[in-house]
């Protein structure tokens, strides 16, 4: 599939045409106000978040074993606090315990970390406040995980899942790691862990947790858990139990503490690459496909109304604020992160990437407006490149959502927002071109950045690996 790469157009004009010829239908204002809809704060539970940009969680792939900070993550943490975002959703994703890594250098928040964790945190509002000046409407979470299916604790090539059910396609992928479904007392002492590890992210300073529940980890898994027996499986309300159950004990051992939850709001079958390098959906047994939570049962349609039911759920048991995304980076990587270029061990998009974006902001729009209440930020963004701020303005504007996120871009260019909002033009040599070298280099065991862009990263010998795996013919 050919499409039009978004560098190479030359002013608003060009990009509504590629907009238009690839069906993707993105509100789009004509110029980007410093002092508009971007620069207006909102409010979460009374507390004020300053502007209209939010950090997402990217992992670094470079803690210690023991799941603390390195140089590299304290070196990233600062750059986001820099930026000028006033919302951090995140930071990266902390395992509770150490089975629920995603690989042996992710953070793990416990007792013995949490004084460096602390200190991360508190490197980030310093940094903040030395750019900035102004700390009191920055909102700073922490992302709370178990990988599940997709856990990698002990070593980078080599899954250790722990699965909320037998999926036949993601099992047949791994036949020989098919994982071991964990029983419902174990889900339960698992609940404990995200509570504990709640209360040590406020003991932290953090201002809210994100209990995840994305990209194919357990959370997100129990979600499609339908034909599980017991009172995790089943019907919604069954599959739902997990965050319930984490957030009514986060009320009751950290009452202070804000709750928010990244979801995929919707997802299909696994996708794998077929013979000219495209993506092509994987088949499936059955008249319906019931492993994807927001399918609509084809395994490529998606229905969102299974999704809105939860969200009103999660809502009442005092969520009260959720980042949108879609889909896993393991098997659906064009519905997570649409992007020109595949992760090395991904296949080419089978849509134009900009209806993959499209296709985010107008279900994320569809729940806001189905499910009142919450404070609503957005993914996908990255890859509209010098047009986001475009896109983002129009999106907050009209209601379609409250923060625009920045994922891959924080890591090439993490200033941005304070450039739009002060009126800067677009650093073009900053901008993410979405290359996916740092996705591409986790897999690969090495530590995650941008390799492209960032100086640090492009000198560093990993660069080399990765630009010629970027040469080969798919």
């Amino acid at each position: 599939m050919s499409f039009r790469r978004l560098g190479g157009l030359d002013g608003v004009a060009e990009f509504q045409a590629a907009c238009a010829d690839a069906g993707a239908r993105l509100p789009i204002d004509p110029v980007v106000e410093p002092s508009g809809p971007l620069a207006t704060g909102f409010e979460v539970q009374g507390r004020r978040v300053g502007n209209r940009f939010a950090i997402l969680p990217m992992e670094g792939w470079d803690g210690t074993e023991l799941g603390g900070p390195t140089d590299l993550t304290r070196r990233r943490w600062a750059r986001f606090g820099a930026g000028g975002a006033k919302l951090i959703w995140g930071g990266e994703a902390f395992a509770v315990r150490h089975d629920g890594r995603a690989n042996p250098n992710q953070l793990v928040i416990n007792e013995t970390n949490l004084a460096e964790i602390a200190a991360l945190r508190q490197l980030l509002v310093d940094e903040h406040f030395k750019a900035r000046g102004n700390t009191a409407d920055l909102l700073i979470g922490m992302q709370l995980t178990h990988s599940g299916r997709w856990a990698r604790p002990n070593r980078k090539d080599t899954l250790e899942p722990l699965v909320a059910y037998h999926h036949p396609n993601l099992d047949a992928r791994h036949a020989n790691q098919p994982g071991r479904v964990l029983t419902d007392d174990e889900i339960d002492f698992l609940v404990d862990d995200f509570v504990r590890a709640g209360v040590l992210a406020a003991k932290a300073g953090f201002d809210f947790v994100d209990i995840k529940h994305c990209h194919g980890y357990l959370g997100h898994e129990l979600l499609s858990a339908i034909g599980r027996p017991g009172k995790y499986g089943g019907s919604l309300e069954n599959r739902a139990r997990f965050l319930t159950a984490v957030a009514q004990g986060l009320r009751a051992e950290a009452p202070g503490l804000l709750l928010g939850m990244r979801l995929s709001i919707y997802d299909s079958v696994p996708f794998h690459k077929g013979a000219d390098g495209t993506g092509v959906p994987e088949p499936h047994s059955g008249a319906s496909y019931g492993f994807a939570f927001g399918g609509d049962g084809t395994g490529t349609g998606f229905a969102l109304e299974e999704p809105a039911a939860f969200l009103r759920m999660a809502r009442d048991c005092g969520v009260s604020m959720i980042c949108t995304t879609a889909g896993s980076p393991y098997y659906t990587p064009h519905l997570q992160r649409p992007a020109a270029v595949p992760p090395s061990d991904g296949y080419l998009p089978p849509e134009d990437p900009l209806v993959g974006v499209a296709r985010q902001v107008e279900a994320t729009a569809w729940l806001k407006s189905h499910v009142p209440g919450l404070a609503w930020v957005g993914s996908g963004y990255t890859y509209l490149q010098e047009w986001m701020g475009l896109v983002g303005q129009a999106a907050v504007r009209r209601g379609m959502v409250d923060s625009v996120g920045l994922g891959r871009m924080a890591l090439s260019y993490p200033d941005l927002p304070a450039d739009l909002l002060e009126g800067q033009p677009f650093d073009r040599k900053k901008v993410c071109r979405t290359f996916s070298d740092c996705t591409s280099a986790p897999r690969r065991g090495m530590v995650s950045g941008c390799y492209p862009l960032d100086p640090l990263y492009r000198e560093r010998p990993e660069a080399l690996v990765l630009r010629q795996a970027r040469q080969r013919p798919a």
